[in-house]
């Protein structure tokens, strides 16, 4: 009997795909078990590549939280998607996430298409378990199944935790040999900052009309520690006047609600009391104007 000394280390990155709100975001919380991939129900919610990073005695697997591939509309949804695919193009095993509550769909074949030339081990993840009988289930995975060559098909739910644990064995599996990627107390490679700014526009997105999804960027001006307050000053940038009436609401009661959720959350994060000071600018466009787009971070 080998012992996990004997067995060879594994590291490598992996990615959950899937059309949106198949439960990729929640699922990459759920293993590293910290807030890290921002999860909301709007389409097109993750903007930034996050990298999170779990660590086991015998392997590392850092996992990249995509956006999701869609069809540009405009200069950002283009850019968007090919930040995607050369992320696709480099990792070493993939997930593709089919709700076990929804039927099979376009989006689904489409993605799996796209997935088939890749060199990347493809796993199918059938995800949110927790709402279907195990009859619906059963039918879930076989329709799963047919969909493509998967190297494994795991059903899991990240709410109740099932199967999660199984799941992380399956991906690290498929990982090759190598030593270690990055320190043990690492849980992700991205500036505090982006992270910062990622809450921020997640509280703002929380019940806001179905416009505005794409329309809000966050950027995260200053953050000064002192002792065990930071003091952070952002600005959330919207397209049109009339977005930034909705952002803040009848005598600022909205971006009062954002300013107490995303505190609350950054708090979490980084471990302190957070000042956080908010302000709504008008950007006009500016998800089509590459100057304004290189200024806002992509």
């Amino acid at each position: 009997m080998t012992t996990a000394q004997e067995r060879p280390y594994r590291a490598g990155f992996a990615c959950f795909v899937g059309r949106p709100n198949a439960g990729k975001s929640t699922l990459t919380n759920a293993i590293v078990g910290t807030k890290i991939a921002i999860t909301s129900n709007k389409p097109q919610t993750t903007r930034h590549i996050i990298r999170a990073v779990l660590h086991r005695p015998e392997s590392q697997l850092v996992l990249v939280d995509t956006p999701g591939l869609h069809r540009p509309r405009t200069l950002l949804g283009e850019r968007l998607n090919d930040l995607v695919r050369e992320t696709w193009s480099e990792v070493d095993v993939i997930g593709l996430c089919v709700p076990a509550n929804e039927p099979v769909g376009r989006g689904d074949r489409f993605i799996t298409g796209e997935l088939a030339s890749l060199k990347a081990t493809v796993l199918a993840v059938v995800t949110k378990t927790d709402l279907v009988d195990k009859k619906r289930l059963a039918e879930q995975l076989l329709a799963v199944s047919e969909l493509g060559e998967f190297a494994a098909v795991v059903p899991v739910s990240a709410v109740s935790g099932h199967q999660v644990d199984t799941l992380v064995d399956v991906m690290t599996g498929y990982l090759p040999e190598s030593p270690q990627l990055y320190p043990d107390d690492m849980l992700t490679d991205d500036p505090e900052q982006v992270l910062v700014a990622e809450l921020v526009r997640e509280a703002a997105l929380e019940g806001v009309r179905d416009e505005l999804p794409h329309s809000i960027a966050v950027v995260v001006e200053e953050m000064i520690a002192e002792g065990n307050l930071t003091k952070i000053y952002a600005d959330l940038y919207v397209e049109r006047s009339s977005q930034k009436a909705i952002v803040i609401g009848h005598r600022g009661s909205r971006l009062k609600h954002v300013g107490t959720t995303a505190r609350r959350q950054i708090e979490e994060l980084l471990g302190t009391r957070v000042y956080l000071d908010l302000h709504v600018r008008v950007a006009k466009d500016w998800q089509r104007d590459p100057k304004q787009l290189r200024k806002l971070g992509f």
